[in-house]
């Protein structure tokens, strides 16, 4: 039941029909719960506040699948005024970009060009730039524009995502090596068929074990993005075993998850770096957060009938 809770949200995280329906209701959804505003003001203080927790953070402006060059162009734009609106501030700042807002899906070659703008700004300002990991479709084109940008801003300001639930993480892993890349590592969060990711989830978590503790020996930056707190604890201890310094790994949570949890690792002298989206296209990171603990959908009923 909870398998078959969690496809439907994930096919509905795509329906613009259900977008559309969700847009009317807005916030009232309970989407405040995982996205702090709209605004790029509303991310300042999300970021704000964070820092007064002794937490980082990671900021994305949400959108995915632009068709339009000059919404691609616009995307691009916002990515450099948020890298401004941050210049100088003593905030520990990331930020994530999706490939396919920034228009991949309509040419790579604009998809390049937006990118060299943001990350050449990201330079200027000393910051760092994620690229996020899309679906399946985006993920080997993803890891050539990295590698492409890579060449040329080096690791101390562009990274990307390895999702363990796809076959050929590890091997992905393991041909990044030698440039000792800055990944951030995740479970996935995409329907993707079983012919190229794990459909259970033991085999996701093994997996994921495998790529954490690959990436950890290679000499790169290790951002290890969960919640589990058995995975957590797994971390711990080999990080420990590994004598791997705290400057080269960090955990990394989601706005709204587990806040407690956060807190309590930064405490104990642990990097953690909070996730925090924002933007109008709320809607389908919304949806996939409630695919991945479909228990939050009672929540989301709460915020319903209170509101």
């Amino acid at each position: 039941m909870e398998q078959l809770m969690r496809n439907t949200l994930l096919k509905l995280s795509r329906s613009r029909r259900a977008e559309h329906l969700a847009r009317r209701f807005g916030f009232r959804l309970g989407a405040g719960r995982f996205v702090p505003g709209e605004s790029l003001e509303d991310a300042v203080r999300a970021v704000e506040e964070l820092h007064r927790r002794g937490l980082a953070a990671t900021l994305d402006h949400l959108g995915e699948f632009v068709d339009r060059p000059e919404e691609a162009r616009q995307a691009a734009d916002f990515c450099v005024r948020t890298l401004e609106r941050f210049a100088g501030l003593p905030y520990d700042l990331y930020l994530s970009v999706k490939l396919t807002q920034l228009g991949l899906d309509i040419d790579e070659g604009l998809c390049m060009e937006n990118m060299h703008r943001i990350v050449a700004r990201a330079r200027d300002t000393g910051r760092f730039v994620r690229i996020d990991m899309e679906d399946y479709a985006h993920n080997e084109v993803t890891l050539t524009i990295y590698r492409k940008l890579l060449a040329e801003f080096g690791t101390e300001h562009i990274g990307t995502v390895i999702q363990a639930y796809l076959y050929k993480s590890a091997d992905d892993i393991r041909a990044l090596a030698p440039l000792r890349p800055n990944l951030r590592l995740v479970k996935g969060a995409y329907k993707e068929s079983p012919s190229v990711a794990y459909p259970e989830k033991r085999d996701v978590d093994e997996n994921y074990k495998r790529v954490i503790d690959l990436q950890l020996q290679s000499g790169g930056r290790t951002a290890v993005a969960t919640h589990d707190e058995a995975i957590i604890a797994w971390v711990k201890e080999r990080v420990r075993e590994l004598n791997i310094p705290q400057a080269r790994w960090e955990f990394q949570m989601l706005y709204g998850i587990r806040p407690q949890l956060q807190e309590s690792l930064a405490r104990e002298g642990y990097k953690v770096r909070v996730y925090v989206p924002f933007g109008e296209d709320w809607y389908g990171y919304f949806m996939r957060r409630l695919a991945e603990r479909p228990a939050n959908v009672g929540f989301v009923l709460k915020s319903l009938v209170k509101s």
